[in-house]
């Protein structure tokens, strides 16, 4: 790709897919957003929409696969981008790649926030007189991104051990969760209570909650772009890294549907869960008892803190690829990479840091954590987006090993549908009434970043970035590595 080797390959395949996969992470996932899901659509969404959207990620993800067996390096998104687009390629690697940061950077925060608010439930369980807060979300949402950093600094052959254990983790969490629910309680819901539906919003319009609901689904399957990313450590990445895409998101599909009719299967009262704080912890509270339900409300946040582990993983190495090739303010800082280690620690900090500035407004917004998704979940599929449609405009296009062959512009064409379709559904208000506390800044947040990027494009990055850089022919680059 042309580039000297600075990462050593120490990813399998196994381990390629289980960075994918974590970060996906289907009881991180659901279970964070559950109660919105009550509230915007009910039961009919949740499972229905689940099933829906999985089939349209699975475009984009089988899109992606085929993108990222052509071209295997950390850039990933923006660096498939310059290298399909016919003219402007500076221009078009340079978006993509600030929406992939924000995009990501967006996940951390959120992975992050959802941690901490099931730990906060879990304190309340354990201590009644503890008292719930938005700003000790915020703090504890801090800690838990410091501890990830110094993981992800000091103890990298730890996370990619942890990344394996994860996948167990989710797996092994999966079927206990889902066995308790099954054979504990006396009392389930009748097969029909799957078509309930319920319009809690605040807008009077049932279809436009309904189209809110969708975005449960489409929250969880972020991330799966970690195995492109970490396709410069991953032995034969070619295959490994399409393999780990697709295995990711099939996988993440059949079993969060499996958990996500046991958890509205169990429901016992549907407006007292709705308006609960944490309404999936409600449910496993009045399905189990208290004793059982925070045993598994600690399974649920074992593998929210992997999944945001996972996230700033993968966050970094776009940072240092994005870096490499001179594209973000302080690039020399950014791509260096530590001689103990042989990651990109510096990069590791700024991940943190940016995560935490998108937290931050948690303290004063009761809207915070659908706001931080919505920038996750835009930034990340817009950037999924741009190689995606810019390959479907390439006539010859030069697939790798993995390919979609005939197939390959007809899921493109579906995958770049969607994913303007589900953009829309994140920017637009998700509370009425729109006051200052409920108000979707995840619009602002995102045109903030698009600005700075812009100003700067024709400012100056214009003249001096032309998209990824090659350090030379192919036996130069080999001459040239530095491990």
């Amino acid at each position: 790709m042309g580039y000297p080797r600075k990462l050593t390959r120490r990813f399998r395949a196994f381990d390629n897919f289980a960075i994918s996969f974590t970060i996906i992470n289907i009881i991180s996932g659901i279970f964070s957003a559950f109660g919105f899901g009550l509230n915007a659509g009910g039961p009919r969404i949740l499972v229905f929409g689940w099933i829906g959207v999985s089939v349209m990620v699975l475009f984009i993800a089988a899109a992606m696969a085929e993108i990222s067996s052509a071209y295997p390096t950390s850039g990933a998104l923006y660096f498939s981008a310059g290298k399909l687009a016919k003219r402007h390629k500076g221009a078009w690697s340079w978006y993509t790649g600030w929406l992939n940061f924000v995009g990501q950077v967006g996940g951390t925060a959120a992975t992050g926030w959802a941690a901490a608010t099931f730990i906060q439930a879990f304190i309340a369980m354990q201590w009644p007189s503890y008292e719930v807060s938005a700003q000790r979300t915020v703090l504890i949402t801090g800690v838990i991104v410091l501890f990830q950093a110094l993981a992800n600094t000091y103890t990298v052959h730890l996370v990619a051990i942890l990344n394996r254990i994860s996948v167990w983790w989710l797996l092994v969490g999966m079927v206990v969760i889902v066995t308790a629910l099954t054979v504990i309680p006396s009392h389930h819901q009748s097969a029909s209570f799957v078509t309930h539906f319920a319009n809690n919003t605040g807008f009077t319009n049932g279809i436009y909650g309904a189209m809110l609901g969708l975005l449960v689904t489409s929250w969880t399957f972020t991330g799966f772009d970690g195995s492109f990313h970490m396709s410069e450590e991953t032995v034969q990445a070619t295959v490994n890294a399409p393999k780990g895409i697709m295995r990711a998101v099939g996988y993440s599909a059949i079993t969060g549907l499996i958990l996500m009719l046991a958890l509205v299967y169990a429901i016992r009262d549907y407006a007292d869960t709705a308006a609960a704080t944490a309404p999936a912890v409600q449910v496993l509270i009045d399905a189990l008892g208290m004793g059982t339900a925070k045993l598994l409300l600690l399974i649920v946040i074992g593998a929210m803190l992997f999944c945001g582990l996972a996230n700033m993983t993968s966050n970094t190495r776009q940072i240092f690829a994005f870096s490499r090739d001179g594209a973000m303010p302080g690039s020399r800082w950014w791509h260096s990479v530590s001689a103990r280690t042989r990651t990109p620690v510096k990069a590791v900090w700024l991940a943190a840091a940016c995560s935490m500035v998108l937290v931050i407004p948690g303290w004063w917004s009761q809207t915070a954590f659908t706001a931080i998704v919505s920038v996750n979940v835009v930034g990340l599929f817009l950037a999924y987006g741009v190689p995606i449609y810019l390959r479907l405009r390439l006539n010859d296009f030069e697939p790798g090993p993995w390919s979609l062959g005939r197939y390959g512009k007809l899921i493109g064409t579906v995958a770049v549908i969607w994913i303007l379709v589900s953009n829309v559904l994140f920017m637009l208000p998700h509370a009425s009434p729109i006051t200052a506390s409920t108000f979707n800044y995840a619009p602002v947040a995102l045109a903030v970043v698009l600005l700075i990027a812009t100003v700067w494009w024709f400012a100056t990055a214009r003249r001096r970035f032309q998209g990824p850089v090659s350090y030379g022919s192919p036996d130069e680059v080999a001459a040239m590595d530095l491990i």
